[in-house]
């Protein structure tokens, strides 16, 4: 008999190329198994904040499809409370299983750095499936006051500090982030008088007790166009199509001025990869279909979309960006 040591060396060669063929073949029907067998029960879908709001009005509107397409009820559970984190927290608790999701928004990167201590970690506690809408704010002011462009409004701020006070839903409101953006981007001084909601604070808008407010476009809407309230600038990087002749507060001196009122879905850090995808898959889906794209652009957003992993670093970009303004600013909600 003949000694091969080359022989034996090519059969170990062989037999680690079967077993990482087969591992593979595992893995994968493993995670093809795992999106086939989900969902086989209702899937809770946490709104972090009030029915008939902004979040809760668009979470219904893909949570409806999203339940047929699945082939099971996707149950909205309102959890208001503290700037969503009461609905986080609820999250960042649940078993990762794939049958508790939740909308965030632009609290979910502001929040770390509002407060001087959260229940949960942004970054560590949760799973991004998806970006869904982003929602540009208008910049309004109550006619009395002299200005009719976002410069104007500028210099009057510039020429009398802390003499003009905007409105806002609340410390750590959508609108107050934007607010105290534009602040920092124009170096004025404006005061901040929080509500508790957004619709007090636009009363008082329009009854001339406050100056200004960052507001999305269809509250706004019907008291620009009835003249009890004044658009100066949009804060997207495009005009808006129901206010085409509003500019960009870019377009009008505030370079590099864009915010807007995101929502997107995640879930609990460490649903499998599998259920991630087939949520990510099936929520583009429902964003593609004509009536939901109707109905999420006449709320004035612009419908989005794209992977877990582009959701993850547009969560990044937005956690850099408040951290630099609430330092900046001085900010704190608690």
């Amino acid at each position: 008999m003949i000694f091969n040591p080359g022989h034996k060396h090519m059969k170990s060669i062989l037999r680690l190329i079967v077993f990482g063929v087969v591992g593979s073949l595992g893995s994968q029907a493993a995670l093809a198994q795992e999106k086939s067998a989900y969902p086989n029960r209702p899937i809770r879908y946490i709104l972090p904040y009030a029915v008939g709001g902004g979040v809760d009005i668009l979470g219904r509107i893909v949570a409806q499809r999203l339940s047929e397409r699945l082939g099971q009820q996707v149950v909205a559970d309102n959890r208001p409370g503290a700037s969503a984190i009461i609905g986080s927290e609820l999250l960042a608790r649940s078993a990762p299983d794939g049958y508790t999701i939740m909308t965030a928004n632009i609290a979910h990167g502001a929040n770390p750095y509002l407060r001087k201590k959260l229940p949960y970690d942004t970054i560590k506690d949760f799973a991004p499936v998806t970006l869904m809408a982003l929602l540009p704010n208008l910049l309004v002011i109550h006619p009395s006051v002299p200005a009719r462009s976002v410069k104007e409004f500028i210099a009057l701020a510039k020429a009398k500090p802390g003499q003009l006070s905007y409105g806002t839903a609340g410390a750590g409101s959508a609108n107050h982030l934007a607010m105290e953006l534009f602040k920092v981007s124009t170096g004025t001084d404006i005061v901040h008088v929080p509500y508790k909601g957004g619709g007090p604070a636009v009363i008082d808008l329009v009854g001339g007790q406050i100056q200004a407010i960052f507001l999305t476009i269809p509250p706004a809407f019907p008291h620009v166009k009835a003249g009890r309230l004044v658009a100066l600038g949009v804060s997207s990087n495009k005009r808006s199509s129901a206010l085409p002749d509003v500019p960009t507060a870019m377009e009008a001196g505030v370079p590099g001025y864009e915010v807007y009122e995101w929502q997107g879905i995640v879930a609990p850090a460490g649903t499998p990869a599998g259920i991630i995808q087939r949520l990510n898959a099936e929520i583009n889906e429902v964003l593609r279909l004509p009536d939901v794209r109707e109905r999420i652009s006449g709320l004035g957003a612009e419908v989005k979309g794209g992977t877990p992993a582009e959701f993850a670093e547009f969560i990044r970009k937005e956690l850099r960006l408040w951290e630099k303004v609430v330092r900046q600013a001085k900010l704190r909600a608690d």
